[in-house]
């Protein structure tokens, strides 16, 4: 109501910019993809066996989100700070249970992301069988670049995927090395979820992710998608 009091100032609304556009996304929630590729799968030894499996997620709050070009602190409590880079999909219409030849209805765009993870945290927590949070859920950690609306885009089904530190390539593959793809990860998601507009899928990350430290620079690239960019500071 317009008159509701609240005894501190309630959250802002976090979005991201819309290519060609001086709308705003606004950012409801962010899942985000475990072990997509299986090169990356093994270098984390956990192999997946597709037949047998299916795809798990967890979970970023908004307040996590940061804007490409950004520079974030080096964050607390970890000494194994790691970038994975990632195909990001914009929800934007409603969808549950959802047929994977329905997924170009619900993808309202695309952007590049980088899932930021205190590993040695997300280690220790996965080996005792705990949740990941204190490695992945933690601020400022789910960069982002502005959304590309679909358009002729259509479902993605191959495109490059790369990333640099201080210009040296440490992350190379292709989307159609996505071991769900695009209509089979929001026919599995929407089974769990009534997945809304606002909501963010970081679809997973390729081989070659790694540490960084402060004063380095991270640039990415997704082939249709768009350039990404973050510089490591300082710690708080």
């Amino acid at each position: 109501m317009a008159d509701t009091k609240y005894v501190f100032n309630p959250e802002p609304v976090y979005s991201l910019p819309i290519k060609g556009s001086d709308a705003h996304f606004p950012v409801k929630r962010i899942f985000c993809v475990g072990r997509n590729y299986h090169a990356h799968a093994i270098e984390m030894s956990r192999p997946v066996d597709k037949a047998t499996s299916r795809p798990f997620y967890f979970t970023k709050a908004n307040s996590t989100l940061v804007e490409s070009g950004a520079t974030v602190p080096y964050p607390a409590g970890t000494q194994n700070y790691h970038y994975e880079m990632e195909l990001v999909l914009a929800i934007g219409a409603p969808a549950f249970r959802l047929d994977q030849a329905d997924a170009a209805k619900v993808i309202y765009g695309y952007a590049a992301g980088l899932d930021m993870t205190r590993r040695d945290l997300q280690l220790v927590a996965r080996d005792q069988g705990r949740p990941w949070d204190l490695g992945k859920d933690f601020e400022k950690s789910a960069v982002c670049t502005e959304i590309v609306p679909v358009g002729d885009l259509g479902v993605l089904k191959q495109g490059a995927v790369s990333l640099q530190v201080n210009g040296e390539t440490k992350q190379s593959s292709d989307l159609s090395q996505l071991i769900w793809d695009i209509p089979e990860l929001l026919a599995d998601l929407t089974q769990f979820y009534h997945l809304e507009p606002g909501d963010l899928i970081f679809t997973g990350t390729p081989e070659g992710v790694g540490a960084v430290k402060p004063g380095d620079r991270i640039t990415g690239h997704v082939d249709k998608v768009g350039d990404i960019a973050l510089t490591i500071g300082q710690p708080e």
